[in-house]
């Protein structure tokens, strides 16, 4: 076992692709174990052999489409005239809109990518430093998957066979508090740094309201569409996609066909990467529980303590460390074979385990030195990453205080989807 994750770490720091580390790891150790290899095969097709992950393509088209569409130009308008009063003006307006916009494509990557470019831009152009507003990007896209939809919910909740309803629901209230922790941060640095703000108008934000009214109907859809029993999340994926393309292509008339097959294409790319991911873990997975690993590790846990509490948190510690250096999916469909049994030993919500490891693993996605957003946000931004990896540290603080609440009191997570889907 010990040979197996030093081969895979040891690709990962020469420069493989995680999903080939990963894989190429899971195979060599296969073979010393006497595997047949028809097992490659067979654990990696079962691996992404499920009806729930058809929403994870359909997610990240969403996202495209949106913004081809321009829609996050009009969340981001709609945003500045909410909040662009605030000292920090533009820089509240980037967090309120990454929660709007993580209501419709559950993706940190799509929000960095696609909603942070027009965010940086504007916070240039009003006077933001290149840092702060790369920055404020960066932290505010973390939200993304913790906010309904989120494509690592439905990963976890297809492993883990839990109600991917319950864990959009759950993630409602902890991406609100973590919009609320970076609004305080960046209102202090506001007020240090004497950055602008924008003249509130009520005229305004009638006018972005209105503007802004139907793309922003997509989370309410999506949200009251599994609640009320109308579709499945899976469903809801389609719906999302459909949507997105009747307003940026009927509505807003920006999705030309040519922009449609750019957005098709960049999903293929994108969702092939995922979709491998997926398999390739599996097949670790699957080296890990044949090995009896799993048990090994809860028993060494079990040993250093019986308290949950302090189980939890080496837990995330872990997790925080892993998410520094991995994508999400690949780290769940690794991972949660071995922790899977620890939450049922003792007796954890899953819901609230969901939704609290994947609030870490975001994190640990904009964490330096290897946050996997920072490089999206560096290249975005034209910021050089070792000035980013600086900037955002101080917003790194605020994220972990939510991640610390929620394994406190796990309420804030498990209220809401026991509230609505009981």
């Amino acid at each position: 076992m010990i040979a197996l994750f030093l081969l895979f770490f040891i690709l990962i720091a020469i420069g493989f692709p995680v999903a080939i580390s990963i894989g190429l790891s899971s195979i060599i150790s296969l073979i010393a174990y006497g595997y047949p290899l028809i097992v490659i095969a067979q654990k990696m097709v079962t691996g992404i052999d499920s009806f729930t992950f058809i929403a994870i393509p359909l997610f990240i088209l969403a996202g495209e489409l949106m913004n081809v569409g321009k829609i996050t130009d009009k969340i981001f308008d709609f945003a500045k005239a909410n909040v662009g009063s605030i000292p920090g003006g533009l820089a509240h307006a980037n967090v309120v809109a990454s929660v709007i916009f993580a209501g419709m494509s559950g993706s940190a990557i799509a929000d960095a990518g696609g909603l942070g470019t027009v965010e940086m831009k504007a916070m240039k152009d009003a006077g933001f430093d290149d840092e702060f507003s790369s920055a404020v990007t960066a932290a505010s896209s973390t939200i993304g998957p913790i906010f309904p939809p989120s494509i690592p919910f439905v990963i976890y909740g297809g492993i883990a066979s839990v109600s991917i309803g319950k864990l959009f629901l759950g993630g409602i209230l902890p991406g609100l508090a973590m919009m609320l922790a970076l609004m305080i941060l960046i209102f202090f640095y506001a007020l240090k740094h004497d950055y602008p703000r924008t003249r509130f108008s009520f005229k305004e934000l009638a006018r972005q309201s209105i503007r802004s009214f139907i793309p922003m109907m997509t989370p309410v859809i999506i949200l009251s569409g599994f609640v009320t029993g109308l579709f499945t999340p899976t469903e809801a994926s389609a719906v999302a996609v459909f949507y997105a393309l009747i307003v940026g292509g009927i509505l807003y008339r920006e999705i030309s066909f040519k922009k449609l097959v750019d957005s098709l294409r960049n999903t293929a790319v994108t969702s092939a990467n995922v979709i491998f991911i997926i398999g390739t873990a599996t097949l670790f997975s699957f080296i890990l529980t044949n090995e009896g690993f799993t048990q090994k590790i809860a028993d060494t846990l079990f040993m250093i303590s019986d308290n949950p509490t302090v189980i939890l948190l080496i837990i995330n510690l872990v997790l925080f460390i892993l998410g520094m250096i991995m994508e999400p999916g690949a780290i769940l469909i690794m991972l949660l074979p071995i922790l899977l049994p620890i939450v049922e030993q003792l007796s954890f919500d899953y819901v609230h385990f969901g939704v609290m490891i994947i609030l870490n693993l975001m994190i640990g996605q904009v964490t330096p030195p290897f946050g996997m957003c920072l490089f999206t946000i560096s290249q975005v931004g034209h910021v050089p990453i070792n000035r980013l990896s600086r900037a955002v540290i101080p917003f790194i603080f605020p994220l972990v205080v939510v991640l610390l609440l929620t394994i406190l009191f796990p309420g804030i997570i498990t209220w809401l989807p026991n509230l609505l889907m009981p």
